[in-house]
């Protein structure tokens, strides 16, 4: 798999787990697993970001 594909496809599932956390974190009101589903959420879009940027390239 190339870097460019295995950054989207990792980025992609970090937002996804990290948005299962946030949900978690206010269905059972707890700030902390919420604010950590927030951060790995966005560094999902940032890990996403670099495999679009990889791409564009060319690695």
């Amino acid at each position: 798999m190339k870097s460019s594909t295995r950054d989207e496809a990792e980025g992609k599932m970090h937002q996804a787990k990290g948005k299962v956390k946030e949900v978690i974190g206010k269905a059972v009101n707890n700030p902390d697993m919420e604010a950590e589903g927030n951060v790995e959420k966005l560094g999902g879009v940032v890990q996403e970001k670099v495999g679009d940027v990889k791409r564009a390239v060319g690695k």
